[in-house]
């Protein structure tokens, strides 16, 4: 990550501390009551949570989720989104209005981007230690040896110390052993269309691969809300000409929500 970069995060941080932070509770939930109770009340705030995308082709639906999960967290706050300069160039840039689509302010993001796993590791740790955040996104890309258990378990004692949820993506990755409070898994679901065949909400099915509580192997459908800021349970499979065949709208401003082959061959 250039050195300006980091300089100019740092500004923003210290200017977002002058202005105070209100009292974070302890959780966030879901909006989510079937999913909410499972976890207790909802997810631990002040911890690391990783997302990552069931395949190449779900990778949008996991940024998606994260990002609705951030917009749980933060309320108004602001939040930073640290990507590695590899994960634009294969998923495309943010989109301003993929963004507001999902009822994300872009105005209230801090977006920055690092040469490689290690600058986002230490954007990352930078950004968590300001408690005037709503959380931390955290976007690696791929498989990467620095970010392992003891990476991990830092990122979540900065996360713990700061009571900011930290919320890593892991696209094109495996999942490993991590100091993470729970990891998730993330399809993408065809919605359900609206009048006039309009896009409909935003589908996912959510598997909890793990859970410090010993909660795992759990398996939910559900929607996003944009307007409401929540989360609820999708209905049944209903008739496929009842659903829109085309994934979760592009968060990436410069290229389609999905492209099975071109994933394929950056894996």
């Amino acid at each position: 990550m250039a050195r300006e970069s980091l300089q100019a995060l740092r500004r923003d941080l210290a200017a977002l501390e002058r202005t105070g932070a209100p009292q974070a509770a302890a959780i966030f939930s879901l909006g989510l009551p079937d999913v909410d109770t499972v976890l207790g009340g909802g997810l631990a705030r002040g911890a690391l949570h990783e997302v990552y995308a069931d395949s190449l082709r779900d990778v949008v639906s996991a940024a998606g989720f994260a990002a609705a999960l951030a917009i749980r967290a933060a309320a108004e706050r602001p939040l930073v989104w640290v990507r590695q300069d590899f994960a634009e160039t294969e998923a495309g840039s943010l989109s301003p209005a993929g963004l507001a689509e999902l009822g994300l302010d872009p105005s209230r993001i801090i977006l920055v981007r690092a040469r490689d796993a290690l600058g986002v590791l230490r954007a990352s740790a930078e950004a968590l230690a300001c408690t005037a955040l709503g959380a931390v996104l955290i976007e690696p890309w791929g498989e990467s040896g620095v970010i392992d258990l003891v990476a991990t378990r830092r990122l979540s004692l900065a996360a713990a110390t700061a009571a900011v949820p930290a919320l890593m993506l892991r696209p094109a990755a495996t999942p490993l052993p991590s100091a993470a409070t729970t990891r998730w898994s993330v399809r993408a679901l065809p919605s359900r269309a609206l009048a006039a065949d309009a896009p409909g909400l935003p589908a996912f099915q959510l598997s909890l691969l793990r859970h410090r509580a010993g909660l795992a192997g759990r398996d939910w459908r559900v929607e996003w809300n944009r307007d409401a800021g929540c989360f609820s349970i999708r209905q049944r499979q209903i008739r496929d000409s009842q659903t829109l065949s085309r994934p979760l709208g592009a968060l990436s401003v410069d290229r389609p929500a999905a492209d099975a082959d071109a994933w394929r061959k950056s894996a």
